[in-house]
């Protein structure tokens, strides 16, 4: 019998003539996270991919939970891949959901054909593997509505699969389809779902952190490697760039105003991302900003960070609440990760009354007490960087 994973492309057959490149995508990337497994053969056929696995002690429920997590998948399941004979997809059907079928009290049968030079039609199909199934196992009834299991047959051009119901994906488009961008990632909470939600719009991700030691700890960086380790399930796996703040910040502190000192730290942060950014080939930087949750979130300090960006900034969690933010960060299970006590740089020094309606003409007086150009020129040479990845 021959068990395969079944996999609905969503939003990808939407691409028209360009549909192959996106699947292509997101077959690779399936095949790169699953290669710890063992080799995969992957076909594509009429919107669905089937992941056939080629070695014997293949951990099929490994593999589940990794296509779980790809973007560009929109549903899965495991099916048993079949001849299309009636005779057989009746027996195989009572062998295969076995263990479901035995313990359940109601089912249906949902036949999708998609080769009409199949006999029999989807109605016909129902009842013959009903009637079979029923006389196969006298603890079930036929419920419609809300069956306990539901056997799916699909019968294909060159064969049927077997099934129940499919679980949902990550849905999205696959990475890496839609170009590179920078993140912007501190240790909190939002940066990681900003991430992960730029990703499923088909972007590469790489990052950027800036610690500042002594006043950040080693542990604060091993929490945002450990944010992007987890991250790199859904996004693949991450270059992470490190930049020693430390002196921009004791400058900051003491040359500027202290109601000014988050923004100008800030907008070093977005000098600093684009010279790197541009250097890696990315396109676009990403916060995790959320209009008006603190401070340096305002429409006017956004205003001012931006000015010195020669590259766009997306920020996904823009219109989002933090009880929203919070959801998916569970969801995704960045969420404990984030919330550990250790402090990053964004936090160091923080301003007891800062500016929240700042003017941009401001700024150059502001900052004409540092060496801007040599500050981030001295932060880029020295950065570190290092690839992360949970696989």
């Amino acid at each position: 019998m021959k068990e395969i994973i079944l996999i609905k492309n969503g939003e990808i057959a939407l691409k028209g003539l360009n549909r192959s490149t996106f699947e292509d995508a997101m077959i690779k990337n399936i095949r790169r996270r699953m290669a710890h497994l063992g080799k995969v053969d992957a076909k594509k056929a009429q919107s669905t991919v089937t992941i056939e696995p080629k070695d014997e002690f293949f951990d099929m429920d490994a593999a589940c939970d990794i296509v779980s997590k790809v973007f560009g998948v929109s549903a899965f399941c495991r099916a048993c891949e079949i001849e299309k004979d009636m005779e057989t997809i009746k027996k195989t059907a009572a062998e295969y959901l076995k263990n479901q079928l035995s313990f359940a009290k109601t089912f249906k049968v949902l036949a999708k054909r998609s080769d009409k030079k199949f006999p029999l039609t989807s109605p016909e199909i129902c009842r013959e593997v009903g009637g079979y199934l029923l006389s196969k196992y006298h603890n079930l009834s036929v419920d419609v509505i809300d069956p306990e299991v539901s056997v799916v047959i699909e019968v294909r051009d060159k064969f049927a699969y077997i099934h129940s119901a499919q679980t949902d994906g990550a849905g999205g488009i696959p990475t890496g389809t839609g170009g590179r961008a920078m993140l912007l990632i501190s240790g909190g909470i939002d940066s990681p779902v900003a991430g992960y939600m730029m990703a499923k719009r088909g972007l590469e991700l790489s990052a950027i952190h800036f610690a500042s030691p002594p006043y950040t700890s080693e542990r604060a960086l091993e929490k945002v490697k450990d944010l992007l380790r987890q991250m790199t399930h859904y996004t693949g796996r991450i270059k992470l760039y490190t930049v020693c703040f430390t002196k921009i910040q004791e400058q900051i502190r003491d040359r500027v105003k202290e109601e000014y000192s988050t923004l100008v730290m800030r907008r070093f942060m977005m000098r600093i991302a684009n010279k790197i950014a541009e250097k890696n080939g990315s396109l676009a930087l990403i916060t995790g900003e959320s209009l008006g949750q603190v401070a340096s979130q305002t429409l006017p300090s956004i205003q001012c960070t931006d000015a010195v960006s020669t590259l766009p900034t997306f920020r996904p969690l823009i219109g989002m609440d933090k009880e929203e933010i919070v959801a998916i960060s569970r969801k995704i299970e960045t969420f404990d990760i984030s919330v550990q006590p250790f402090e990053d740089c964004c936090t160091v020094f923080t301003p007891k009354h800062p500016k929240t309606k700042p003017n941009l003409s401001d700024f150059e007086k502001v900052e004409s007490v540092m060496d801007i150009e040599a500050l981030v020129n001295e932060a880029v040479e020295t950065v570190e960087t290092e690839f992360v990845s949970a696989f």
